[in-house]
């Protein structure tokens, strides 16, 4: 079968490699579409931490069942489903308090293990879930991105007439605001990047604003009819856009930080305490999230449009990845179909 393999930094070559052969706890997926992460951004260029070379990228991924192991429910056979990317070891304690999205020993298909930038895949069948006719593979590719979004959300808890701010009109951000619109909250997205603001604005009817006007504050304040957001989830991991949350809230409020910065952070203490702020890391998502996802795209109330904006063949993307991927900066979501 054909891979597209990054062997090193700056490096990315399609490779003709076996078709795995199933473990009895595992399903075989003819791969049908993959988002394209920012991780598979990183990952080429050397950036991604906790990365290992070579390896087959991809982990936003739907796929139809080709074949099912021993212990694999027969019925998988020829259904369509999403894959939940983050492998649990199901021991740890925070696995067996249902929080497999931060197992100590979890590892990630397209990240710690080969993904989906290939025709087939052997995943785990804890690790699929169905996905309804009503969705396009395509869309269901971009269940994962959602995914996170969600489970930020319901980190926050977010919910009807919640004022909150999204920071970060990226992929994630902008699955971000748009769970955070249909839970019926009052959405604000605001970004650096004016063409990604416009993009915001165009795709989820919000307002937005751009974090480095001299009266950021000040605007926000105003959205909210006179008040701070009630949440703040920064998706940026950037270190000033996260050290300056604490300013975007009011009292009682809470900050959800789903974007990672490597390095330390600080926050001024004496408002974070006369706040008395709620400080909350979101990190990937359980199989609770990817269904919450599928119910609102089953219900139509977000859609593939908020993110994707470019579409992509994989017997031809890794011809030049770099230029149409890397260094796209129109690229806000791309999709990769396989045929």
């Amino acid at each position: 079968m054909k891979s597209l393999i990054c062997e090193e930094p700056f490096s990315i070559q399609y490779i003709e490699t076996p078709k795995p052969a199933i473990q009895a706890d595992e399903v075989l997926l003819k791969i049908k579409a993959v988002g394209i992460c920012g991780t598979d951004i990183h990952a080429f260029t050397g950036n991604q931490p906790f990365f290992s070379y070579p390896r087959i990228l991809g982990h936003e991924i739907c796929g139809l069942v080709e074949e099912t192991g021993t212990d694999a429910p027969a019925d998988l056979l020829g259904q369509f489903v999403v894959v939940i990317p983050a492998v649990a070891c199901g021991v740890c304690p925070a696995c067996k308090e249902g929080k497999t999205n931060c197992c100590e020993a979890i590892s990630l298909y397209g990240v710690h293990q080969d993904g989906g930038f290939q025709d087939y895949l052997a995943v785990k069948v804890s690790n699929v879930i169905p996905v309804p006719n009503s969705i396009a593979p395509a869309a269901a590719s971009l269940i994962e991105c959602f995914a996170i979004g969600a489970h930020a959300n319901r980190r926050a808890q977010s919910q009807a007439g919640e004022n909150i701010v999204v920071v970060g009109a990226g992929p994630i951000g902008l699955g971000t605001a748009a769970i955070a619109q249909a839970n019926g909250a009052n959405v604000m997205v605001a970004d650096v990047s004016e063409a990604r603001r416009e993009h915001a604005a165009k795709v989820l009817n919000l307002k937005t604003l751009n974090p480095l006007d001299d009266d950021y504050i000040e605007q926000l304040s105003q959205c909210f009819g006179g008040r701070l957001a009630c949440t703040v989830m920064d998706a940026t991991g950037n270190k000033a856009s996260m050290t300056n949350s604490v300013n975007l809230i009011r009292h009682g409020g809470k900050i959800v930080f789903i974007g990672l910065y490597i390095g330390d952070l600080q926050l001024d203490d004496p408002t974070f305490h006369k706040k008395e702020t709620t400080l909350i890391a979101s990190r990937n998502a359980t199989h609770e999230d990817f269904m919450r996802v599928i119910q609102l795209f089953e219900n139509r109330a977000i859609s593939e449009k908020v993110m994707v904006n470019q579409e992509f063949d994989f017997d031809t993307i890794g011809l030049d990845y770099e230029n149409k991927v890397v260094n796209n900066k129109s690229l806000v979501k791309g999709v990769i179909h396989f045929s």
